[in-house]
């Protein structure tokens, strides 16, 4: 229960947020955008190790530590997923949303009514990859929770293998396998349709 509401948490909270910074990326004028999308771009280079220290330090300044927060929060903005979000919304006629502002819509509502269901495959995606990834999430969770309730189960599978009490019981680690890749397998298995469109098109389209 603990995975599933992190996983389900941090995937929801990356697709309004990714969203929201893909549109204004995409669609609105303003200074230093283009210098805003090359800054998210370098980011994805940065390897995880380099912010541990640094995201830890602020969790425990915030009193974060063996709570949901030190788990949520650091994943809400995920350059990759406003990368897809731009790309697939610079993809659509700008005539849609021209139509929905002469209607009254706002920003948020062009994003949440008018975009959305015109990005199915884009959100399906980004909700795959992001869910796929905080699920399996291990090192984190290591670092910030201590506490045996509120760990997730890669990080309790992962004490589990490693701290000695896995030796010679092979059907106790095939069924933790089993149970932490049949999210993901279900989840694939009812949307890989939009997952393949939505990878073959996203980065042909400017």
């Amino acid at each position: 229960m603990n995975s599933l509401f992190v996983a389900l948490t941090i995937t929801f909270g990356v697709l309004v947020f990714g969203s929201v910074v893909g549109y204004a990326l995409s669609r609105m004028t303003f200074r230093g955008r283009d210098t805003i999308f090359y800054i998210i771009i370098f980011t994805m280079t940065l390897p995880f190790q380099i912010t541990l220290i640094p995201q830890y330090i602020i969790m425990v300044k915030l009193g974060w530590v063996d709570t949901y927060w030190a788990l949520i929060v650091p994943y809400l903005m995920n350059s990759l997923a406003i990368i897809m979000f731009c790309q697939y919304f610079k993809s659509l006629p700008q005539d849609l949303i021209d139509a929905a502002r002469i209607d009254g819509c706002n920003e948020l509502q062009i994003i949440f009514r008018i975009l959305w269901p015109n990005s199915i495959p884009a959100i399906v995606t980004v909700g795959i990859i992001t869910f796929m990834a905080s699920w399996n999430e291990v090192l984190w969770p290591l670092i910030v929770i201590r506490n045996e309730n509120m760990m997730t189960m890669p990080q309790l599978v992962a004490l589990f293998a490693v701290g000695g009490r896995a030796e010679s019981q092979l059907g106790v680690k095939l069924a933790s396998a089993m149970v932490l890749a049949l999210p993901i397998m279900t989840a694939y298995l009812f949307f890989q349709k939009y997952f393949v469109q939505s990878m073959a098109s996203s980065g042909l389209k400017e």
